[in-house]
């Protein structure tokens, strides 16, 4: 995987764990009143309330707080944030669910040791303690990413080799037939290869 998308990923993790806490921008603390159903929810993340119930249902999203039977359930903008940024994340890595689960509880430990380490009272020891469990969470993040950067190397690959098989039997086909495309020119409809 080109090095440019590693750190859009790593931006995203972190942007779902601030999604997940609720943000603290003055955009949201403005939002969080405002109550939004769960057809609201899907539309404006572009899904369906069904992924909704069943994303809070296996812990990608926080689950509904306790109400009256009959009483609907009612979402903030920070859940409409959260539920984005579980979208756009699973699209950019192309992760399992149980896979984004990890990252995501990766990022909220993470989150947790950030707030231990920004307390003035941390003793120098227990400060080289969190950075290391902020350490191997990072890196359980990155073990996922790099799988997955891994497998689409792999594919690039494959891609890349049936295409040249293919571009070889067009030529052989063209020669065959007497027009011969030289080697290096671009045959028509063919895109030009990626360096």
């Amino acid at each position: 995987m080109p090095a440019a998308r590693q750190p859009n990923a790593s931006l995203a993790i972190a942007g779902l764990g601030r999604a997940r806490r609720g943000g603290t921008s003055a955009q949201h603390v403005g939002e969080r009143s405002e109550s939004l159903r769960i057809g609201d929810v899907a539309r404006m993340a572009g899904t369906t309330p069904r992924t909704i119930r069943y994303y809070e249902e296996i812990g990608l999203l926080p689950e509904a707080p306790a109400r009256p039977a009959g009483q609907h359930r009612f979402y903030t903008q920070a859940d409409v944030d959260r539920l984005r940024e579980v979208m756009r994340l699973k699209s950019l890595l192309g992760v399992s669910l149980e896979e984004l689960k990890t990252l995501l509880a990766a990022e909220e430990a993470r989150a947790a040791v950030r707030a231990q380490l920004r307390r003035e009272d941390v003793v120098p020891a227990r400060r080289r303690e969190l950075l290391g469990q902020a350490l191997g969470h990072l890196d359980r993040q990155l073990e996922l990413v790099h799988r997955r950067a891994d497998e689409l190397a792999k594919l690039e690959v494959e891609l890349a080799e049936t295409r040249k098989r293919v571009r070889r039997k067009i030529r052989e086909a063209d020669a065959t037939a007497g027009g011969a495309v030289p080697p290096g020119e671009a045959l028509p409809g063919a895109r030009p290869p990626r360096p």
